[in-house]
């Protein structure tokens, strides 16, 4: 068996780096090894050290992370229904969040909407494993966006019922409407 020319390389970690990747969460732990691995590899070098896997936290992760007494954000997300995301690319709910309108009124300047995603299509298959992946990064509350709701210009969603109380199964408030 011929292999090809690229040259495996095998990085080490020292202990306290070792150490320095267990303060990082575990759902992005995997992606934070690659990460540094390669930017260890990409300068020359063949052992990952406690600074390399702080710098690479800094570049990556670090904005995504709760500071030492920040005050408590609000995160949020927004389900849209599929069908109407064809016609519909968000601006009215983002401008409604944006300036804290509407259903968005009662958020403050902590507020932060970290998923803006469709059902997934009927009967809203997507959201149940979206709820999981954003309980990991501490969602608070799910909009249910306006045209799920609406029956003027839109055909109002079948399946809302169940997608609220599948959401609210899992703990999540949620609010229904964004806009309208």
């Amino acid at each position: 068996m011929e292999l090809d020319n690229e040259e495996v390389v095998i990085v080490k970690w020292t202990e306290e780096a070792q150490a320095e990747l267990q303060k990082i969460p575990a759902f992005v732990r995997d992606m934070a090894v690659k990460a540094v691995e390669s930017e260890v590899t990409a300068r020359g070098d063949d052992t990952v050290t406690a600074e390399d896997l702080r710098r690479s936290r800094e570049k990556y992760i670090a904005f995504a992370e709760d500071k030492p007494g920040q005050k408590k954000k609000t995160r949020i997300a927004v389900v849209r229904c599929e069908t109407v995301s064809e016609v519909c690319p968000g601006v009215a709910c983002m401008a409604a969040f944006n300036r804290r309108q509407q259903y968005f009124k009662s958020y403050g300047d902590e507020a932060e909407i970290i998923g803006f995603f469709t059902c997934g299509g009927c009967p809203g298959r997507r959201v149940s494993r979206l709820m999981d992946s954003l309980k990991k990064h501490k969602l608070d509350v799910v909009h249910l966006s306006s045209c799920m709701g609406l029956s003027d210009n839109y055909i109002p969603c079948p399946h809302y019922e169940e997608i609220r109380k599948s959401i609210e199964n899992k703990g999540i408030k949620v609010v229904d409407g964004t806009h309208h």
